[in-house]
C-alpha cells in the first residue's frame, strides 16, 4: 500500500537525514521534492500547498539549521506535518455501551465495496468482544443481500433481511429485532448508485432519521484518489458524516485520498480495508501510516499481528523443539499458516524498519510459500514429522500429488534442512540470530 509515494519519500529521507549539516538549498530542494511527490500522490492541491508551506515554515527556522542533527530535525518535522495530514490521531467509533444499541449507517457509491466491508467490521465488532447485527437494507443493488447473507454466514455474524422493498421500513423492523435479540450493535448496508444523485440522497437521508444512527460512515474506494475525496466532501455536505473507511487501502499505491480527505471533509478516517478476507479491516492510526509512507516501519501493528497470530504457549513449545532439533515440517507448514494470517509478506515487509528498500522486494515470491505448502501437504503424516525417510520413489510420488516437480521437492527439503540447523544454532548462540535472520530472508524471496 502506498508503494509509490512511500519509495519517493523514502528516498528524500534517506538522502537528507544523514547530512552533518544542511543549508536552506537542501532543505528547499527536499520540499520541492516532497511536493512533487505528494502532487503525483493525487493528493488535493490545496492540501499540497498547506502541507508545503507548513513545512517549509518550521524547517527554515534558525533552530533546525542550527541544530545538532538537522537532517534528523527536517525529517521529524516532514513526520509530524503527514501525521496531522493523515489525521493526527485514531479515531475510534463512538458507540454506547452493551446494554444500549449502537447503530452505525454505512453510505457509499456502487463498487466501493460497502457491502463486504459492512461484514468485515460486523467481525471486527465480535472480535472484540460486542455482538454485532448486520441489516440488509441495499434493496437497489442485485443480489446484495444475498451477498451480505453469505458473508454474514462466513463470518459469524448475524443477519437481518427481508423480501420488503422499503429500505426504511426495513431499518425500523431490523433495528426493534436487534433490540428483542439482545444485539448491541447494528450495522446497516444502505443502497448506493454509480454516481451520487437527488433520490440516493433523499432515500438515505430518510433511512438515516429512521436509524438515528450514532456513527454515518461514508466507505470509499481508496483506488479512486482525488475523486473518493470529493464524493466524501458531497456525502458529508449532505448527510453528515461521521468518519471515513477507505477499502481496498491494500492497492492503493498512490495515497491521494488517505493524504487528504481529513483535510477536505474535516472527517476521520477509522478504519482501512487491506484485502479480500474478512479479517482484513484495520483501525486506521496516522502516526503509523506516516511512518510506514517514510519507510520507517510500523513495529507496533506488527507485534499486534504476530499477538494475534501466535500463541505464547506454543511459541515456547516450538523454540523447545528447536532446541531439541525436533523441529518437523508439520512445525514447518504451521508457521507458513501462522504467517499469511498475519498478512502478505508485502505487507509484513513495509512494517520492518530499514526492510523497504533494503530487500529486493521483486524476488519476494508468495506463490514459493503456496507451492512449499501443497508439497508439503502431498507427504504422509510420517514423512512429515521424519523428513529423512524420504527417498526418490516418496519424491516422485509427492512431486506427483502436488503438481510439481522433484527439483522442487529437493529444494524444499534442502531448504528445511538448512533452516532447522540455522535454528538450532540459533537457540544455542546468540550471535547466530543475525545470520538466521540474513538466511530468513534468502529463503522467503
Amino acid at each position: 500500500m502506498l508503494e509509490r509515494i512511500s519509495d519517493k519519500l523514502t528516498d528524500i529521507v534517506r538522502q537528507i537525514s544523514g547530512k552533518a549539516h544542511i543549508s536552506e538549498k537542501n532543505i528547499q530542494d527536499a520540499i520541492g521534492e516532497i511536493k512533487l511527490a505528494l502532487l503525483e500522490a493525487d493528493a488535493s492541491l490545496r492540501v499540497v500547498r498547506r502541507f508545503v508551506n507548513q513545512t517549509s515554515e518550521e524547517a527554515l527556522g534558525e533552530r533546525i539549521l542550527r541544530s545538532v542533527a538537522p537532517g534528523q530535525q527536517f525529517v521529524k518535522i516532514v513526520h509530524d506535518k503527514l501525521v496531522k495530514l493523515l489525521g493526527d490521531s485514531r479515531q475510534e467509533l463512538k458507540l454506547k455501551g452493551p446494554d444500549t444499541l449502537s447503530v452505525i449507517l454505512l453510505l457509499g457509491l456502487q463498487g466501493s465495496g460497502k457491502t463486504t466491508t459492512a461484514a468485515k467490521l460486523a467481525v471486527s465488532l465480535k472480535d472484540s468482544g460486542r455482538k454485532p447485527l448486520l441489516v440488509a437494507a441495499d434493496l437497489v443493488r442485485p443480489a446484495a443481500v444475498e451477498q451480505l447473507s453469505i458473508l454474514a454466514d462466513q463470518g459469524g455474524v448475524g443477519i437481518y433481511k427481508e423480501a420488503e422493498k422499503n429500505p426504511v421500513r426495513v431499518v425500523t423492523r431490523g433495528l426493534q429485532y436487534a433490540a428483542r435479540q439482545q444485539y448491541d450493535t447494528a450495522i446497516i448496508d444502505t443502497s448506493g448508485r454509480l454516481q451520487i444523485d437527488a433520490e440516493m440522497m433523499e432515500e438515505i437521508r430518510s433511512v438515516k432519521k429512521a436509524a438515528a444512527a450514532d456513527e454515518v460512515l461514508l466507505v470509499a474506494d481508496a483506488m479512486t484518489g482525488q475523486s473518493a475525496v470529493d464524493i466524501a466532501k458531497a456525502f458529508d455536505e449532505q448527510l453528515e458524516l461521521t468518519g471515513v473507511i477507505l477499502s481496498k487501502f491494500d492497492s492503493d499505491a498512490r495515497g491521494g485520498a488517505a493524504l487528504s480527505v481529513k483535510s477536505i471533509t474535516g472527517k476521520p478516517i477509522k478504519f482501512i480495508g487491506t484485502g479480500e478476507k474478512l479479517g482484513d479491516l484495520e483501525p486506521f492510526y496516522p502516526e503509523r501510516i506516516a511512518t510506514r509512507i517514510l519507510g520507517m516501519g510500523d513495529v507496533v501493528t506488527l507485534v499486534e499481528k504476530a499477538q494475534e497470530a501466535i500463541d505464547v504457549q506454543e511459541a515456547e513449545q516450538l523454540q523447545e523443539k528447536i532446541a531439541r532439533a525436533s523441529f518437523t515440517l508439520e512445525d514447518y507448514l504451521d508457521q507458513f499458516r501462522r504467517v499469511r494470517k498475519m498478512g502478505s509478506l508485502q505487507s509484513l515487509i513495509e512494517m520492518i524498519p530499514g526492510a523497504r528498500g533494503a530487500l529486493d522486494e521483486s524476488q519476494i515470491d508468495e506463490q514459493e510459500m503456496k507451492r512449499e505448502e501443497a508439497i508439503i501437504l502431498s507427504m504422509t503424516r510420517p514423512e512429515r514429522r521424519n523428513h529423512r525417510i524420504i527417498g526418490p520413489s516418496r519424491r516422485k510420488r509427492i512431486a506427483r500429488g502436488s503438481g510439481t516437480a522433484v527439483y522442487d521437492v529437493n529444494k524444499l527439503l534442502r531448504k528445511f534442512e538448512k533452516a532447522r540447523l540455522m535454528m538450532k544454532k540459533m537457540a544455542k548462540n546468540k550471535k547466530a540470530q543475525s545470520a538466521f535472520l540474513s538466511q530468513f530472508g534468502q529463503t522467503a524471496t
